[in-house]
């Protein structure tokens, strides 16, 4: 066979032996793509099911967060990376994207927080520092829902207490526009028992809504007679009750905070239930006058000056505080009733029989009204005095006139009933200044002023004979014999002295003179006989024998 037909049949041949060996066709080759192929698809699997949840976090700012180097941490371990930064397509959030750990499921649910962890510098100290050199980081708090979730939203700050905190946390309403913050504390009596969690202004109430928590055990002193005011670190005051400071803590010295307490008037009250809502008021004193919510309106229609009266200030019935001014003036145009010469101011006040110890006690406005009523006509007027002299301000006082008892009026002001009043403090002052100038210009001042100037004229001459008399004095004490006085004075004293010890018992002239008033006393002695007789017959003294007969007078005889 030739050449070329051998060729000729080299593609049949090859054919025929194809056929006849099936396993010719799986070449040894193909194994190892074949192998690669299922490695890969084993690793892409493996991939897969070893990747965690993917979670999306919105924020308001992304400062701080890097694609692909920001990490997600629970308690400092990581649990997750940040994969994508974006915007959103309003262009007012930043959308991020992170991977979570396969392990990570049970602490994506709906109640948990996110937050950024960076360096921070605040009221309450320094935090974040361990990130300045590794950068923010985003911190998850696991919740303790049971609904999944895979969107979240970041705080930009951290919480203020843990989600599964033991405590208490209520609302609080005010129309105090900034005065909470979101981290300010909660004091009682000073110490510091919570924070302030959220702080929101409705636009359709225009009223605050505060978030606040109490942590525990301190939780149980949030009672229904609990009242929450505002602590503004240094409450100075001067008013007609005097000066007060008050000094909360000193965070609250800084940034403000948040007190609460029950007032002394009112019981403890029971314990409350979380989500309560208080009012928050701006002081402690208006908390307190929250408290009074039983109270009758009067108007005192004042014919004095109100300046110096303000709202709040105290309404007192002999010292005792018995309600509180409410607005002054009030309802000014409205007209005055008839019968009134003058234009008077009109005051608002209540009247708070709560005050009087009785907060307990179911009180009925309707007998209170009617026992005002008969101390009108007993004569309670009400009038303004000075509680403060240093600034002027003033306060209702109420007390009896007997002399007016017999001259009320019932009155009515814009349909509440008018408080009877009468002048008092200065305007009473200013009457009886008045009355006591018109006397004295009635006074005849000429005679006085004559009178005047002659008793100048004899009080001079007075003190020129004084002078002349001390000018005399002067004189005689200047006179060498009148110094030379006191050593005569002196000598003779001396003398004197002399003169004493030689009448001593020891001396020769007392014993003389003690000899002598002895031979006296014996004379007396001697001479109390004769005494007497001539006591008895004054004749024994002419006469030796007192029983001879009168002698007979007879003329001389003559030879």
């Amino acid at each position: 066979m030739s050449d070329a037909s051998r060729v000729d049949d080299a593609p049949e041949r090859d054919l025929h032996r194809a056929k006849a060996s099936p396993q010719a066709r799986f070449s040894p080759i193909w194994i190892v793509p074949i192998v690669a192929i299922l490695i890969g698809a084993w690793l892409v699997y493996d991939n897969y099911r070893s990747r965690g949840p993917q979670v999306t976090l919105v924020m308001s700012n992304a400062e701080g967060i890097e694609a692909g180097s920001t990490l997600i941490k629970t308690r400092n371990v990581e649990v997750g990376r940040v994969e994508r930064v974006n915007l959103s397509e309003d262009l007012s959030t930043a959308v991020i994207t992170a991977r979570m750990s396969p392990d990570s499921d049970a602490m994506l649910v709906e109640d948990s927080r996110f937050w950024v962890v960076k360096p921070r510098v605040g009221r309450e100290g320094i935090s974040g520092l361990g990130t300045v050199l590794s950068g923010a980081f985003i911190q998850l708090e696991p919740g303790s829902s049971d609904t999944a979730s895979r969107e979240f939203e970041v705080s930009d700050k951290p919480p203020v207490a843990p989600a599964g905190a033991a405590g208490l946390r209520i609302n609080l309403v005010s129309q105090l526009g900034n005065s909470l913050r979101v981290g300010d504390p909660v004091t009682y009596q000073g110490y510091t028992v919570g924070r302030v969690e959220d702080a929101t202004f409705d636009a359709q109430t225009r009223r605050m809504q505060h978030r606040v928590f109490i942590e525990a055990p301190y939780d149980t002193l949030v009672t229904d007679s609990t009242r929450f005011w505002s602590a503004s670190g240094i409450d100075l005051r001067l008013d007609s009750e005097g000066f007060r400071v008050n000094v909360e803590s000193f965070e609250a010295l800084l940034g403000g905070g948040v007190t609460f307490g029950v007032p002394e008037d009112l019981p403890l009250g029971r314990q409350v239930e979380a989500d309560v809502t208080f009012n928050l008021y701006p002081d402690e004193d208006s908390a307190r006058q929250g408290t009074f919510n039983r109270y009758l309106e009067y108007v005192l229609l004042v014919d004095d000056s109100v300046r110096g009266l303000s709202r709040g200030a105290p309404v007192e019935f002999r010292g005792v505080r018995v309600g509180t001014v409410a607005a002054v003036p009030w309802n000014f145009n409205a007209p005055q009733p008839e019968g009134r010469s003058g234009f008077s101011i009109p005051v608002l006040v209540r009247i708070e029989p709560q005050r009087l110890g009785i907060e307990n006690q179911e009180i009925q406005l309707d007998e209170w009204r009617e026992r005002f009523d008969r101390l009108f006509g007993l004569g309670l007027r009400a009038s303004l005095k000075s509680g403060n002299l240093l600034t002027g301000a003033l306060f209702v006082d109420l007390n009896f006139q007997r002399d007016l008892a017999d001259q009320h009026v019932a009155e009515t002001f814009a349909e509440k009933t008018v408080f009877p009043t009468t002048s008092g403090g200065f305007a009473l002052i200013e009457a009886q200044v008045t009355d006591l100038l018109a006397k004295l210009n009635g006074l005849e001042i000429e005679p006085l002023l004559a009178g005047l100037d002659r008793n100048l004229a004899a009080s001079e001459a007075m003190l020129g004979e004084v002078r002349a008399l001390s000018a005399s004095l002067q004189g005689m004490l200047e006179d060498p014999a009148t110094r030379e006085v006191p050593g005569n004075l002196n000598a003779t004293l001396q003398e004197l002295q002399a003169t004493l010890q030689g009448l001593s018992p020891d001396s020769t002239a007392y014993q003389e003179l003690t000899t002598a008033v002895g031979r006296l006393e014996r004379l007396m002695r001697d001479l109390q006989p004769v005494a007497r007789t001539l006591s008895d017959n004054p004749r024994a003294l002419l006469f030796d024998s007192l029983d001879t007969e009168d002698p007979q007078p007879r003329a001389p005889r003559r030879d």
